[in-house]
């Protein structure tokens, strides 16, 4: 895989969430620098190094 897409959306109690689309992979944050962070590493603990995603876009 070379790419995954994650959708992002405000969190009611704040913060933002990030939810991939055809995977399961779910993070969030305070912010949006740091949920770019969380969801580079949810994707890192989630795929094997091989099949790592090499491109992560926000929708």
């Amino acid at each position: 895989m070379t790419e995954i897409h994650f959708i992002v959306e405000e969190a009611p109690e704040g913060g933002y969430t990030a939810r991939a689309v055809g995977e399961d992979i779910f993070t969030e944050a305070d912010g949006l620098p740091s949920l770019h962070a969380q969801a580079r590493d949810a994707v890192r603990c989630h795929f094997d190094e091989d099949k790592e995603a090499t491109l992560i876009r926000r929708c």
